[in-house]
């Protein structure tokens, strides 16, 4: 599903208008990465949680060439699933 479906099926859903659909993910989307680059996790109960991890700088190999390189630590963001959505999905 991409964002143009995902705001459809959000509209029939909630009886939104598509433009207040789209309104409404765009302020969400905005508001997780804000509160993300903060430092801050976004738990939404039985959805699941948002949050940032640090991962190390490391040395990696180029599959190319064999060559080893240095890849560089960054912030990743990272989604665990809460209870709910995992039983549907199962």
């Amino acid at each position: 599903m991409n964002k143009a479906e995902l705001i459809d099926s959000i509209a029939s859903e909630s009886g939104l208008t598509k433009a207040d659909a789209k309104r409404a993910l765009d302020g969400f989307v905005a508001v997780t990465a804000g509160a993300l680059k903060k430092g801050d996790k976004i738990s939404l109960v039985g959805f699941g949680t948002f949050g940032v991890s640090a991962r190390a700088a490391r040395t990696g190999r180029n599959p190319q060439t064999g060559k080893e390189i240095k890849i560089a630590a960054k912030n990743v963001v990272r989604f665990k699933a809460g209870s709910d959505l995992s039983a549907k999905v199962n």
